[in-house]
């Protein structure tokens, strides 16, 4: 047994409740925090990126040290140590950190900031660094929601311990989990809430309309070179990757729910693994409530301790995810402009009170029937879904609106005066046509690339 397992005893449903509700923060302390993936390859001929070699992800990490990064390393079984990450702490804040998906694709995961318009400065210079990096190495990045023409045989794997475990275990809940895990790429915003309540009204809102993000974000309309006739070829995945851990969480719209209720649902998902003595436990499938009570077979007289909790925690994929903050996980990645705009959009409708009802009523009264057939029809068809006899392009707009109305009553300025509402300008053009980034691949593709999926690498990397 652990020390920490041993000094804390089992872990109370209570204190798993609390360690959810440590998230409740005034509103001024309130953040928002953006995180993108994207995919690497070599420019000289559009190949994946190995782990090791001269220009592989291990040279891109250490040449990013350069710029004050930090290096975050892993144990290994055989007592050597991998490098895995980044991390750039900063004063008064969480750290910044830079990590690897399973097949190489790259992330930053952003340091909570006050505006939209530091979420922006962050993600512009954490780009210039990398191109400046792989520019020397020869390699390039591109903002997609799924690797355009590469087999998953094609894709390498990263040297890290739980990504193992998930790699042998997907296989087991679904169809599309290792896709997901090796041929994907998302932006994704976190953002606050200041009590139970509003924790609830936030997750049920952001949960419902969801599938906007996904069409208004669509950008992944290929898979191994050909069209699939999905915008969202990565929304698509999630729907078979592991029904236990993903979906929109019809008990998020029960009466009574909030933070119990979503630690039950978390104690009923099954395990991934355990860390102990700096390496992973492969525990797939297992029971967190045994692992809580020391009546684990697997680790027997052990103890889940807080950290086993919030790494549980983790491995749990909801459309929305419930830590100590909400997790906004819709979407496609795509460039800069998108991945500075998904966070606007979010903080918009989040931290204005008027712009958080009007969201509300517009999913006010949709049925689980609803919300899941939309959740398909806006990764399949984008914005010429419908739900509740409304078109989700109509939606769109409604949208966009009221989220640029929120960020004008937010009047959160930059050094210039300028307020954050210019950032949903990319979303506007987007409902206000009905085109989703998808859609105009797919035009490019049957124009003026004449089928050759390739070509996108020239035309919208980084």
């Amino acid at each position: 047994m652990t020390e920490d397992a041993a000094r804390e005893g089992p872990l109370s449903r209570e204190t798993l409740v609390s360690a959810l509700a440590k998230g409740c923060k005034p509103r001024s302390e309130f953040r928002v925090g953006a995180e993108h993936e994207k995919f690497g390859y070599r420019t000289a001929d559009l190949g994946t990126i190995a782990y090791d070699g001269e220009t592989g992800i291990h040279a891109l990490l250490t040449g990013l040290m350069r710029f004050g990064w930090q290096a975050v390393v892993e144990d290994r079984p055989d007592g050597g140590q991998t490098l895995i990450g980044l991390e750039r702490p900063s004063p008064g804040t969480l750290a910044a950190n830079i990590s690897l998906e399973p097949g190489g694709q790259f992330e930053l995961s952003g340091a909570p900031l006050r505006t939209i318009h530091e979420i922006c400065a962050e993600t512009s210079t954490h780009l210039r660094e990398v191109k400046e990096v792989a520019d020397e190495l020869g390699l390039g990045f591109i903002g997609l929601g799924f690797t355009p023409n590469r087999t998953r045989a094609e894709i390498p794997v990263m040297p890290k311990g739980r990504y193992k475990i998930m790699r042998d275990y997907m296989p087991k809940v679904g169809g599309m989990g290792l896709d997901m895990m090796f041929r994907t790429c998302t932006v994704q915003a976190n953002l606050d809430f200041s009590d139970e309540r509003d924790m609830v009204r936030k997750f049920r809102m952001s949960l419902a309309l969801q599938p906007l993000a996904t069409a208004l974000f669509a950008n992944s309309p290929f898979v191994e070179g050909k069209p699939t006739g999905w915008l969202s070829s990565r929304a698509r995945v999630w729907t078979d990757t592991d029904p236990d851990r993903t979906g929109l969480l019809d008990f998020v719209f029960d009466e009574g729910f909030g933070f119990e209720a979503y630690v039950d649902y978390a104690l009923k998902v099954p395990m991934y693994f355990a860390k102990r003595n700096g390496l992973y436990v492969d525990l797939a499938g297992r029971s967190f409530e045994a692992f809580r009570n020391g009546t684990l077979a697997d680790m027997p007289g052990d103890r889940a301790t807080l950290k086993d909790w919030n790494d549980h925690l983790t491995t749990l994929f909801p459309e929305v995810r419930l830590k100590s903050y909400l997790e906004m996980r819709g979407a496609d990645s795509g460039p800069w402009e998108r991945i500075c705009a998904l966070p606007a959009l979010w903080a918009g409708v989040f931290y204005d009170d008027a712009a958080l009802e009007a969201a509300l009523d517009l999913c006010k009264g949709w049925t689980s029937e609803d919300r899941r057939a939309l959740r398909l029809d806006a990764a399949r068809i984008g914005l010429k879904a419908e739900v509740a006899g409304r078109s989700l392009q109509d939606l769109a707009k409604d949208f966009v609106a009221i989220a640029r109305e929120g960020l004008k009553n937010r009047a959160a300025l930059s050094g210039g005066f300028v307020d954050e509402t210019g950032y949903l300008a990319p979303l506007e053009e987007i409902a206000e046509t009905g085109l989703t980034p998808a859609d105009r691949l797919l035009a490019l593709y049957h124009g003026e690339w004449n089928g050759d999926v390739t070509k996108v690498y020239a035309g919208f990397s980084y």
